[in-house]
């Protein structure tokens, strides 16, 4: 593999790791991928991810940073408040690793711009905080046959899950064929959330979509992942695909990508 000596010593603990190796680093240096959201998940995640040698790396998001945002996403700084979080998180995460190139999309997903917007990348992280964005960017990324780590938290509890239909595993319409009711579920300013618990899972976003630009370990394709920050405990339940799954099944009734107008978050 052709790396600089600086690229060497920047990625020599990966290096050394006889699953990754040269190779390995230049599978990451080749991969693009997308963070929707540079909050609470997108934050950590974008992080680890430049830090890895991820290639390509886009961020997309359509909010200015906040005060209230700063227990928790940790890409953005009390001098950047006001600041749209995509140039905020760009300070960063180019000063962490200058080498990578970083696209920065201030803006926020829709119908009219994320099929653009994915096709461009292989592998798209989804670090959204309501209903109507995760069922979106599920649709769009089976639409579009791009692999999605999809991330969510709430008060104390997170879960995990990697979403390839196009390979034959079930999508998050199996799982979740519609989103609930609004107000059925309150959003994080009602009910709250811990900021580690981002962390933890932003960070293990990165984790699963560097495990599948490597090909290494246990995809979660087939399972969701279910942690508790208060009992310290991940369980591993079954994500089966769904033979009435409205999106990917066998008798889809969704064939288009449709804005789902629904006010509560996760």
């Amino acid at each position: 593999m052709e790396f600089t000596e600086s690229q060497i010593q920047r990625y020599s603990r990966q290096i050394i790791l006889s699953e990754v190796g040269g190779k390995g680093q230049k599978k990451l240096q080749d991969a693009k991928i997308l963070v929707i959201g540079a909050g609470g998940l997108g934050s950590p995640a974008a992080l680890y991810l430049a830090a890895a040698g991820i290639g390509t790396l886009g961020l997309t998001d359509g909010d200015v940073v906040d005060l209230s945002n700063l227990q928790r996403q940790i890409l953005h700084t009390t001098d950047r408040i006001g600041v749209s979080k995509v140039e905020s998180g760009g300070t960063l995460l180019t000063a962490l690793n200058p080498e990578i190139t970083l696209n920065l999309y201030p803006e926020h997903v829709s119908v009219t711009n994320i099929l653009a917007l994915i096709e461009a990348y292989d592998i798209v992280l989804d670090g959204s905080d309501n209903f109507s964005t995760r069922f979106l960017v599920n649709d769009a990324c089976f639409f579009a046959k791009r692999t999605l780590i999809s991330g969510s938290i709430f008060r104390f509890e997170g879960q995990l899950a990697t979403i390839k239909p196009h390979e034959g595993f079930p999508c998050y319409r199996c799982l979740y064929p519609e989103p609930p009711p609004a107000g059925l579920v309150p959003n994080c300013q009602e009910a709250g959330v811990l900021g580690a618990l981002a962390g933890t899972i932003g960070v293990l976003q990165a984790n699963e979509a560097i495990k599948e630009v490597l090909g290494l370990g246990e995809s979660l394709a087939k399972h969701l992942l279910l942690y508790d920050a208060l009992d310290m405990t991940f369980r591993k339940v079954g994500r089966p695909k769904s033979p009435d799954c409205p999106l990917c099944g066998p008798h889809p009734t969704i064939t288009k990508l449709v804005e789902q107008e629904v006010s509560c978050t996760i």
